[in-house]
């Protein structure tokens, strides 16, 4: 994908379980692809709540000294890429306060379209915020509302937000899931040796042998305590579902099932009707690892045309490097991909991306195949162009960077320098993930600019 759009976060929990704190760790694992920014955890021993977060990656943050400090059954954990506030500690969640309903712990996937104005109205009456995110709003509410129990408290506040919110909170004795009532960001629902778990995607599930048991539904909570094994609320209206198809063509890993839904045999099929609809005269196909991948195997069996490896990521690259002073071509685009010459020279290429966003990686990746010995570089793109921002928790440029916004496909294509480039149609992207343009259930603004959520007039001055 060129300059890579990033989510929010993911999220996990997990209730009633000895060992809470170690399989939230290994669930956050799992989640790692959501957010590489910042990670915490946060625990109940049934008194009080416990806390570790830091920047970096989970495996960097959660020594064994910080495990140990996260007593309890209970536990939840979020790891973060910011969409909304800085990239600074203050901003790492869980976030942890006490307020009038007790202590309360929040891990929020998503983004609130009218946090900036409740914020700025809860601010002018005195309110003291301590992070720049977004989520810390809903804190703010629940802890003004005059409702006798948490949950109720929940469900007032979040009926005053509009946007997109996959919830964990956890209280001393409960935690409480929530989604919001399009169900824009995916939440899951499973079981760990008789514990309930919850967790962003169903790969968290696999890696610590929990068994998926469905998603949780648009607009439901789900109150997890010793009272009663768990109790599902819908706090919400009913509207039209939501879901964020971005999810299939990029951001989940294809291992998990999202919206009822394989995401690898989604992005196989977006490979396979790609090849349908932008059929090229070529040797080999080769994807952009790794969210390429599947789409590029999809459109090698379609076409019949070789499927190779000719381009190899590196796994590695952490947050920084170290440049060296003396400028050395690609290096940039070389940090994370690295042309095999012996399987490019002289051959006809035809190169699998997932998206392209302002064009400029996808000119250098294409730069550097032809300059290992490419006769012909063709791009393909297994999802429609991107021509509008998103506001439901995808961290994309405004406007005006989308590049597609203002070129039409032939300026892109002489733009990124290749001899064709193909995007798959809107209509074969719904279809590939098991929809239709008639009955869709999927949010799909960021290729058609219509937004199912409307929005404050602070926040559409920022989309133009």
């Amino acid at each position: 994908m060129d300059d890579k759009l990033h989510e929010e976060c993911g999220i996990f929990g997990i209730y009633k379980h000895s060992d809470a704190a170690r399989i939230t760790y290994l669930g956050l694992y799992a989640l790692q692809h959501r957010g590489q920014e910042s990670a915490g955890i946060v625990t109940s021993d049934r008194h009080q709540l416990h806390s570790e977060k830091g920047m970096g990656h989970v495996a960097d943050i959660f020594t064994e000294p910080k495990l140990e400090n996260l007593k309890g059954d209970i536990a939840i954990g979020h790891t973060r890429y910011s969409t909304a506030g800085d990239s600074i500690l203050k901003n790492a969640q869980p976030i942890l306060v006490d307020c009038s309903k007790g202590s309360l712990a929040l891990c929020h996937n998503g983004n609130l379209v009218n946090a900036h104005e409740i914020r700025s109205q809860l601010e002018s009456e005195g309110s003291i915020f301590q992070s720049t995110s977004d989520s810390e709003v809903i804190l703010h509410l629940i802890a003004r509302s005059h409702k006798p129990t948490i949950e109720e408290a929940i469900q007032e506040a979040l009926l005053q937000l509009t946007g997109a919110y996959s919830l964990i909170f956890l209280t001393p004795e409960k935690m409480i899931v929530v989604r919001d009532p399009r169900g824009f960001r995916p939440l899951c629902l499973g079981w760990l040796d008789g514990s309930p778990v919850v967790g962003s995607e169903t790969c968290a599930f696999d890696l610590i042998d929990a068994e998926f048991e469905r998603e949780v539904e648009p607009g439901e909570m789900l109150i997890f305590s010793d009272d009663k094994p768990i109790e599902s609320r819908r706090i919400f209206p009913i509207v039209k579902h939501s879901y964020c198809i971005f999810e299939h063509v990029y951001f989940s890993r294809p291992d998990s099932q999202i919206s009822g839904r394989s995401v690898y045999q989604s992005r196989y099929l977006l490979g396979k009707f790609l090849a349908k609809e932008h059929p090229v005269d070529a040797d080999i196909v080769v994807p952009v690892p790794d969210s390429g991948v599947a789409a590029a195997i999809g459109f090698s069996r379609e076409s019949g045309i070789q499927f190779e490896f000719g381009l190899i990521r590196n796994h590695y690259v952490g947050r920084t490097f170290i440049e060296p002073k003396q400028a050395i071509r690609h290096f940039g685009v070389r940090i994370k991909l690295n042309p095999v010459e012996d399987l490019l020279r002289g051959k006809r290429v035809v190169l699998v991306d997932d998206s392209i966003v302002r064009g400029t990686t996808s000119r250098k990746i294409v730069k550097m195949v032809r300059a290992a010995g490419a006769s012909e570089v063709h791009v393909r793109v297994s999802c429609p162009p991107t021509i509008s921002p998103c506001y439901y928790g995808v961290d994309t440029p405004n406007k005006r960077e989308l590049i597609a916004s203002s070129h039409t496909v032939e300026e892109i294509c002489k733009y990124i320098e290749a001899d064709s480039l193909g995007y798959l149609s809107h209509e074969g992207m719904l279809r590939a993930c098991g929809d239709t343009e008639q009955q869709s259930h999927f949010c799909s603004a960021c290729y058609t600019g219509k937004y199912p959520v409307e929005f404050p007039e602070s926040t559409l001055v920022q989309i133009s």
